[in-house]
């Protein structure tokens, strides 16, 4: 590959800033409704329009498969139970779960805000029941335009969700469930909260003014929309740092609250022309000293207003918790507090002292949630619907069709009870009634809302078709009676309720295959145990733990009992553990948590969330992950993160995300499904007029018309009518992205594979070059110290020497760096110290320059007379910079140093890096260090240009280096660039893609986060920073293997292909179809009956979302798989594992033959 030609930016690069007004802030309420009754995206956009045009309303977001919704809202101009009650206008069950009131952010100012615009918005999720595809949610996100109060809106079909940004005091949660109820669907409310739930109340110290608020933006298509959004926040006063992903549809921003409020950044970001809803805004510091968080809880006991004024006031005054506030109507409190202080589990101790009960809102909220994925309800109630409208739909196909033409002996019905009345029709009328009006009564109600807004769903389509065959049927029995010669009626009566009985079946199986479809989901919701065993008092059995160990060390009886270590054990909920808890792991045990293990060894079983499919070691200062499990040792660890911030919720969220952001390809999808339903009621209307007129013009009609037993030329172009309108459906072109994307996410992450959304899966699929980072990345980032070279001055004595790792050592301490670790860690080994204990002495004015080095100011306390040294650590530019002469010999003895690394052990090592120490401004030696590859690094870079996919490296470290490691795993020098800075980092990454190049992203750390938001795709090894998490589209959660890089494009690739197969099936499906269905191919005998159409709508939903269920048996192709795991996976569908089974054969036969064995034909497999 020719050279890129990239220009590297030099260091001063900058932009500039100026100012713009504060704007003003509202307090907004988020209703989170559970809505019922939604089949297809029509359904979620019958919900959404009945917003439209309500005060109050800020935004609606409703979810087909979450079966909820979402809405922002002015709680004093609608209320939650307004919000269900406009739901349930629509034709949809609506049942509100939740309404979060924020407390007011901001202190008021009168030269800024009115005095009834100083609260914050809100953001409400509703669990949307009825969506069945994208007209569904076409018809719920249409309720919402021109809703006063809503700011954003996002619905998803497969999670059956919507989640609406509004202003409470124009629109409340509960009138955005009625909203979504009027268009037709169930709608409840799961969550109602603030915008911006990480921020605490405001506070007089300048410190707190410091956020960073993190915003997802909609409607990003390309480079061009995230300049323009960019360009807004050009020269606003308050504007510290800004990032922003297009694919992750995220903005990052941190700013001063004083200047410029959250709720300013999203109306800037809506001046652009885009959609914008605040996700978060976390503070630096607060008025506690710490990051505040909200929480949530369930309250029992039924208290009055007089109790919850009383526990509010109680809760406020607990150090820690910065408000409180309690909601009579649906008994739940909301809880602003300081994590560091009191965790979640004081707080339920604070709200028992006062007589109540109290649990953590989100375990509730999960079991809801884990109950609507896998569709128990809706699965029950359409068995029960299909089981009662087959009961009464057999007897009439038999009365109807099957006894006159095979039993015409004893063919009851053609008894004449009057004149042109006969008992086979009026049995018929009595056992259709029943399951027209009864079992069908769901769909009149949910179709005549969708059509009083103007968003007809496919419920109506079902109305049209059966009531057309039921009221036709009356009619005929109506002419017979009265008009001679009173001959038994042409009646329909089965088609009516055999339509009802497909359509019953259909969302019966439907609803079973897309339970399906979030398995994988569920199972990481239902990873984490309910209780945890932890110690009452941890810190008495530290101590008792201590002195059982000293006991045994020195040989004495030992006296606590090493079970119970002395202590009492506590078991308690999961959700209440805090950090620092001490948890007690028997073998077999969840771990409940995050955490580090502080006794005891074991193994754990870590394949549900990293993918790793062999037991892991765990000794003393191991990382545990919550979710995974216990091996066969008894162990004590320390929580370090619990709740909403352990690595499993994060996977859960990031899942969840994925799941309910729609791909720019899927809105084009629900877009088309608005406009099915009316397109279809036109031709099936056309079709009805277009052969009635030929049936009377033609001197030779088609067979059908002139056949006794069809009925007459009325009743076949009736039947023609309903086949059309019955044989649509949009369902299946609303399915076919949202269930691909969520079977395909949800089977990436049980291997390992995190994907942000269906956007950031399409455009993986378009990548073509890979730029990788070195460190952490390429190699473990483990580095070591090989080799020193000191002045003759720090060597003339051992006290000099030792003196001097001291004083690098300390500098060294504060530094999170692979390279600062491992200097340290060398200090530690030369004075004789364990990897435990500290270096006496103070360090101050320290100082790290990215990519270059460290400044710092250090006293090491090695004598009573105490000196302090200025250190600088680093490069030779970075020395240099710092006006230090760096000898011309000690660079070239690096650089030989280098040469025989590099030439020694090219396959392993990964190149050495040279640090160069200067005390007091004089240069006094260099470090050697040496960092590792990881293994099967070169075989991920091949398996990538095997997929025709560039590679490229991008290291701040030396060109020396980084040039031995791409030779050691196959990247060209050409593509190597070696001392960049950051943002040197991101300028390559901006100009690959100048060149025409869709550019992934591959890093870990925090100076790689500016380059993974500016790449096409940011990649992140979970290893790294929260930052480089933050900042990527995809994370990787096994970050020792890179065969996981070339695995996620090809899990990419292999969803986005079932989604065009999905979409070019649903639409291929339809176009066939319908000509049968109209009628054309009539003249050579063919037609579609309208009990076939009836089925055939049925099959094609359900063969759109099994088709997507095929992804589940996705696998690396062999390729990508290490040669002794050759037999544990293989390659991905049918067609690989029928070749595979013929070169089974082919390998006994050849076998027999004296040819080939068929160990040798496994090898070949691909």
């Amino acid at each position: 590959m020719a050279p890129p030609n990239i220009k590297v930016p030099g260091p001063d690069d900058s932009r500039p800033r100026a100012t713009l007004a504060t704007p003003t802030a509202t307090q907004w309420a988020t209703t989170t409704l559970k809505v019922g009754g939604m089949t297809c995206g029509a359904c979620t956009s019958a919900v959404e329009s009945g917003f439209k045009g309500v005060e109050g309303v800020g935004s609606v977001s409703v979810s087909l498969v979450m079966e909820r919704a979402v809405v922002m809202h002015n709680p004093e101009a609608i209320s939650a139970d307004q919000i269900a009650e406009i739901i349930e206008d629509r034709g949809f069950d609506a049942e509100v779960l939740s309404t979060d009131l924020p407390s007011p952010m901001f202190p008021a100012d009168q030269n800024l805000f009115d005095a009834e615009e100083d609260s914050g918005m809100l953001t409400t999720t509703i669990a949307i029941e009825g969506m069945t595809c994208g007209a569904c949610t076409s018809a719920v996100e249409g309720g919402f335009k021109d809703v006063p109060g809503v700011k954003s809106f996002s619905i998803s079909l497969l999670s059956e969700r919507a989640v609406i940004e509004h202003d409470p005091d124009l629109l409340t949660a509960d009138q955005i469930a009625e909203i979504i109820e009027d268009r037709g669907f169930g709608a409840e409310i799961v969550d109602s909260g603030s915008a911006q739930q990480e921020k605490p109340r405001a506070s007089t110290n300048p410190s707190s003014s410091v956020a960073t608020t993190t915003v997802a933006i909609e409607g990003m298509t390309c480079g061009a929309c995230t300049s323009a959004v960019e360009g807004g926040f050009k020269e606003v006063d308050g504007v510290l740092r800004f990032n922003i992903s297009l694919l992750a549809e995220r903005a990052v921003i941190t700013h001063d609250t004083t200047k410029l409020p959250a709720e300013k950044i999203a109306e800037i970001i809506e001046d652009r022309g885009f959609g914008a809803e605040i996700l978060s805004t976390a503070f630096e510091t607060s008025t506690h000293g710490g990051a505040s968080s909200t929480a949530q809880f369930k309250v029992y006991g039924n208290p009055d207003a007089t109790q919850a004024l009383a526990l509010e006031a109680k809760l406020s005054s607990i150090p820690g918790i910065n408000s409180a506030k309690l909601s009579l109507a649906t008994s739940r409190l909301t809880v602003t507090h300081q994590p560091n202080i009191i965790g979640l589990r004081g707080i339920v101790e604070a709200v028992e002292a006062e007589g109540l009960n109290a649990l953590v809102s989100d375990n509730d909220d999960n079991n809801a949630q884990l109950e609507s994925l896998a569709k128990t309800r809706e699965i029950n109630e359409w068995r029960r619907a299909f089981k009662m409208s087959l009961s009464f739909a057999i007897p009439v196909f038999f009365i109807s069709m099957i006894i006159p033409m095979c039993f015409p002996a004893i063919d009851f019905g053609s008894w004449e009870l009057l004149p042109g009345i006969f008992l086979g029709d009026l049995v018929c009328l009595a056992l259709t009634i029943p399951v027209q009006f009864g079992i069908g009564k769901r769909f009149y109600i949910s179709g005549w809302k969708s059509i009083k807004h103007g968003s007809p769903t496919m419920d109506v389509l079902v109305i049209l078709g059966t009531s057309c065959a039921f009221f036709f049927s009356i009619m005929a029995m109506l002419v017979s009676f009265l008009f001679p010669p009173h001959t038994r009626p042409a009646t329909i009566f089965d088609t009516s309720t055999m339509l009802i009985t497909f359509v019953t079946l259909g969302r019966f199986l439907e609803n079973r295959a897309k339970g399906q479809t979030s398995k994988a989901l569920s199972r990481l919701m239902s990873l984490a145990p309910s209780m945890a065993t932890i110690y009452a008092d941890p810190i008495a059995a530290e101590k008792a733990a201590e002195g059982w160990e000293n006991a045994a060390t020195s040989g004495e009886p030992k006296t606590p009992n090493r079970d119970g270590h002395a202590a009492e054990e506590k078991v308690i909920p999961t959700e209440l553990l805090q950090v620092g808890d001490v948890v007690i792991l028997r073998p077999g045990d969840k771990i409940p948590a995050d955490g580090v293990l502080v006794r005891g060894e074991t193994y754990v079983d870590e394949s549900m969330v990293t993918g790793e499919a062999m037991p892991v070691q765990k000794k003393k200062g191991s990382f545990f992950i919550g979710g995974t499990v216990n091996g066969h040792g008894r162990v004590d660890f320390r929580v370090t993160r619990a709740g909403r911030d352990t690595q499993l919720s994060q996977i859960v969220k990031l899942v969840q995300d994925a799941q309910t952001t729609r791909a720019p390809i899927q809105r084009l999808a629900d877009t088309l499904a608005g406009y099915f339903v009316p397109t279809i009621l036109f031709l099936g209307f056309m079709t009805f007029i277009v052969w009635m007129v030929l049936s009377h013009v033609l001197a030779n009609p088609p067979k059908v018309f002139t056949e006794e037993a069809s009925g007459g030329k009325i009743m076949v172009c009736v039947k023609l009518c309903i086949s059309v309108i019955v044989f649509a459906c949009p369902c299946a072109l609303g399915l076919a992205t949202p269930t691909a994307v969520m079977v395909g996410t949800g089977i990436g992450a049980e291997n390992g594979i995190l994907v942000k959304g269906g956007a950031a899966l399409e455009t993986t699929t378009r990548i073509t070059q890979i730029v990788l980072d070195k460190t952490g990345t390429i190699t473990y980032g483990k580095m070591s110290v090989a080799k020193m070279n000191l002045l003759p001055a720090w060597q003339d004595s051992e006290w000099r020497r030792r003196l001097w790792w001291h004083i690098v050592g300390l500098a060294e301490m504060g530094s999170e760096h692979p390279v600062g670790r491992a200097v340290l860690g060398a200090a530690k080994t030369e004075l004789g110290l364990d990897e435990e204990a500290t270096l006496e002495g103070s360090v101050g004015e320290f100082k790290a320059a990215v990519g270059k080095g460290i400044n710092a100011l250090v006293e090491p306390a090695v004598t009573n007379n105490r000196t302090r040294y200025r250190v600088l650590l680093g490069n030779v530019r970075f020395l240099r910079e710092n006006n230090v002469n760096v000898p011309a010999e000690a660079v070239e003895a690096s650089e030989q140093l280098n040469v025989k690394a590099n030439s020694s052990a090219k396959n392993t090592s990964a190149g050495t890096t040279n640090i160069f120490v200067a005390i007091d401004g004089s240069y006094t030696g260099h470090l050697c260090l040496s960092d590792t590859i990881k293994e099967g690094a070169a075989a991920a870079i091949s398996v990538l240009h095997r997929m025709k996919i560039k590679t490229a490296i991008v290291t701040g470290d030396q060109r020396s280096t980084a040039v031995a490691v791409a030779a050691a795993v196959g990247i060209s020098p050409d593509n190597v660039f070696a001392g960049v800075s950051p943002d040197q980092k991101q300028a390559i990454v901006q100009q690959l893609q100048d060149q025409g190049e869709c550019v992934g992203m591959v890093g870990d750390g925090i100076n790689d986060s500016p380059a993974l938001a500016t790449a096409d795709v940011g990649i992140a090894m979970a290893s790294g920073t929260d930052v480089a998490m933050e900042a990527a589209d995809v994370v990787l959660m096994r970050p020792t293997d890179l065969m996981d890089i070339p695995a996620a494009l090809h899990l990419a690739r292999s969803i986005f292909n079932r989604i065009k197969l999905n979409l070019a099936w649903a639409c291929l499906y339809n176009a066939i179809g319908l000509p049968f269905a109209m009628g054309v191919f009539l003249p050579f005998g063919f037609h579609l009956h309208p009990m076939a159409a009836g089925a055939a709508m049925a099959c094609s939903s359900v063969s759109v979302v099994v088709s997507s269920l095929l992804l589940k048996f996705w696998t690396r192709p062999s390729y990508m798989v290490d040669p002794s795991a050759q037999t544990k996976r293989r390659g991905f569908g049918i067609v690989n594992r029928v070749k595979y089974v013929v070169r089974r054969l082919r390998g006994r036969r050849t076998q027999d033959q004296g040819y080939v064995p068929l160990a040798n034909m496994a090898d070949r497999d691909e």
